[in-house]
């Protein structure tokens, strides 16, 4: 028996682009904006510290949507 789709077809298109990228790509990515974050902040540049440090949450966030995408998300019902 198919269990009907709950999803929205932008979330389906979403989470079917996301879970082609792997999972490390968002922690290096997030990890890398803190570190420039910092040197940025020693070099002197407050500003631009700042925008670079806002980056690591979102791209934080993304990877551990991509991990659940994988292994809990729609793709455990497609399959």
């Amino acid at each position: 028996m198919r269990l009907k789709n709950h999803e929205g077809t932008i979330t389906v298109a979403l989470e079917n682009r996301t879970s082609q990228v792997p999972s490390i790509a968002y922690l290096i990515g997030g990890v890398s904006a803190l570190a420039l974050s910092t040197g940025l902040m020693l070099c002197g540049r407050r500003r631009a510290s700042i925008v670079v440090g806002q980056l690591a949450s979102p791209l934080l966030i993304m990877g551990l949507y991509n991990k659940m995408v994988k292994t809990q998300g729609h793709d455990s019902f497609d399959r």
